[in-house]
């Protein structure tokens, strides 16, 4: 049944799903790459789609931006609708000399100062959320075969967009390739239920540059993140 934010039936969501921060990306997606896809909820606007891709079910689901929100959405596409392998695709910012705008990175870990770790293992115990390796291998992978570029690494999950506090050099010197804001809580999430998780990204704008894409090309442009993303969500 229908949960408070998300305005499904059981069997409208797919075992694999793909989650933009961005509602307006998974209508891309739903329109441009998966055959016959439908429209399951769209509950505060933020848009659900099912289709297929290579005869595949694969739905996409938007989560809207920060921990709190995709939280929610996660927690409920996971034991409400029983998805197990679960790939967000986002924007983030590039911190690092070694990525550009437009690269395409791929999570391995996900540093935070979210208080959500703390929530939930107290003060003493430092969690480190890390992606499944079994997708995270078939991403790389994927992404050979398609000749799309990938770099992967840890990223840093940010509680606050507008933060004058965090201290970007020392992220920087400990090989933080880019900030983002909701991959941490989506790796402890699907650690807890036991079910796969992975984050890729498409660095929108940099830190160091000042380069920046505009919010039509964040919603539509990044295909080559959709691409490896497709790929690697219906693969064995």
């Amino acid at each position: 049944m229908a949960t408070p934010h998300i305005g499904a039936e059981k069997g409208d969501i797919a075992e694999r799903i793909l989650l933009p921060g961005d509602p307006l990306r998974a209508k891309f997606v739903a329109e441009n790459f998966l055959e016959n896809p439908k429209l399951y909820t769209s509950v505060r606007n933020i848009l659900g789609y099912t289709g297929t891709y290579k005869g595949v079910p694969v739905s996409v689901q938007g989560t809207g931006m920060g921990i709190p929100s995709i939280s929610i959405y996660v927690h409920e596409l996971i034991h409400e609708f029983g998805c197990k392998k679960l790939i967000r695709i986002g924007t983030c910012g590039g911190m690092h000399k070694n990525v550009h705008l437009r690269d395409v990175l791929i999570a391995q870990g996900a540093t935070t100062d979210s208080s959500i770790m703390r929530s939930i293992f107290g003060p003493v115990i430092n969690y480190a959320p890390l992606a499944d390796y079994h997708l995270l291998e078939t991403a790389v992978a994927k992404a050979r075969e398609l000749n799309k570029p990938v770099t992967v690494g840890n990223v840093f999950s940010a509680d606050r967009f507008y933060d004058d506090d965090v201290d970007n050099d020392r992220l920087r010197r400990y090989g933080i390739l880019a900030v983002e804001m909701e991959t941490a809580a989506l790796y402890t999430l699907a650690a807890e239920a036991n079910v796969q998780a992975l984050g890729i990204f498409t660095v929108s704008d940099h830190l160091l540059t000042g380069e920046a894409c505009t919010a039509e090309e964040r919603q539509t442009t990044f295909q080559d993140m959709m691409k490896v993303a497709l790929e690697t969500v219906i693969a064995d």
